[in-house]
């Protein structure tokens, strides 16, 4: 395949140097800009996605992970099957409008209980999601097995999101270490050849706009015969580049007549997640899949106590999800 052409030192992802750093005064004060205006906030529209963050074990670390998950990293514990259970329980006791359950971590198939958290979400006839890098924690003979089943079970139901950094393996492995691409080639194959529903989720960093990377990711899933759609938005997925340290506007409740937005259009007015800190007794509720170590976002103990406001106060808010419009669901209606 055709090399991009990008700049020289393309392989630091994201690039930094040339980015003013952001102002120690901003993202302050919950409710008040630095410049003293109102901060936007989002009220809960409809709770449609309810993402567990499996705990933050990786068996990679990548070079700008957006929740810092490495072989050592275990400020998230695992979560249990049975505490999932629990949560579930809840959405179809208070009758909340959930469609879609997501995993995420870390990568979720190290969490050994994962394959009974998926079976237990697609038997109550959810939509699953799962965000997984395809490497080896997948491809365990164990796990093969019981996600053909899942499959045979609930096909239509049941996604899998590969991470592909880049369209070419100079790049992606930049970010995710050498050895990464054929791993992850071999997983994308095994998921494509059983006929899992699959989508991709890469990244805009490297100077390429995002025409030229939907190209570029065509060229590799047609040589591959991945059965992706470039040009679906839901089957791939580029996500906006993150770093807090960078300069960001703050959001006010102006903004969203002046960009044309709404706040019904962010992913804290439509999902909330679940994560268990280390050593905590119980798991808790957090507004966001990106921020799950902030105690700011962190809303209650159970689903119908998290539906209250989100105030927009960190620079994610901001770069990701309002200015880069991105989203962690499946983006299907």
């Amino acid at each position: 395949m055709t090399q991009p052409d990008l700049p020289s030192d393309a392989l630091s992802c994201p690039q930094t140097g040339a980015e003013p750093p952001i102002d120690p005064a901003k993202f302050v004060d919950p409710q008040l800009t630095v410049s003293g205006r109102p901060r936007a906030l989002v009220e809960i529209d409809r709770l449609e996605t309810v993402w567990f963050n499996t705990g933050t074990l990786c068996n990679i670390e990548c070079a700008n992970c957006y929740v810092e998950s490495s072989p050592s990293n275990n400020r998230l514990e695992y979560l249990t099957a049975g505490e999932v259970a629990t949560y579930l329980d809840e959405i179809n006791e208070s009758e909340l409008p959930v469609r879609e359950i997501g995993f995420t971590g870390g990568e979720p198939f190290l969490n050994p209980e994962l394959p009974d958290m998926i079976g237990d979400a697609l038997g109550r006839s959810f939509e699953v999601l799962v965000l997984t890098n395809a490497m080896r924690p997948m491809m365990r003979p164990r796990v093969q097995r019981r996600l053909l089943s899942l499959r045979e079970e609930h096909a239509e139901r049941l996604h899998i999101r590969v991470s592909v950094d880049h369209h070419t393996a100079r790049l992606h492995e930049a970010e995710r270490g050498d050895g990464s691409w054929p791993s992850m080639l071999s997983g994308l194959h095994w998921l494509a050849a059983n006929g899992f529903h699959l989508s991709i989720a890469g990244r805009t960093c490297w100077g390429e706009g995002p025409a030229a990377a939907r190209v570029g990711y065509g060229e590799l899933f047609r040589t591959e015969r991945i059965p992706v759609d470039v040009d679906d938005p839901a089957q791939l997925v580029l996500f906006p580049e993150m770093d807090a340290t960078i300069d960001v506007p703050e959001i006010t409740v102006d903004c969203w007549h002046l960009l044309g937005a709404s706040p019904t259009d962010l992913m804290c007015a439509r999902s909330r997640m679940i994560i268990k800190r280390q050593g905590a007794q119980t798991p808790t509720v957090v507004a966001c899949t990106l921020l799950p170590y902030e105690r700011e976002f962190e809303l209650a103990a159970s689903l119908a106590e998290s539906l209250r406001p989100v105030w927009l106060n960190h620079p994610h808010c901001a770069r990701f999800c309002v200015l880069g419009g991105g989203s962690c669901s499946a983006g299907r209606s």
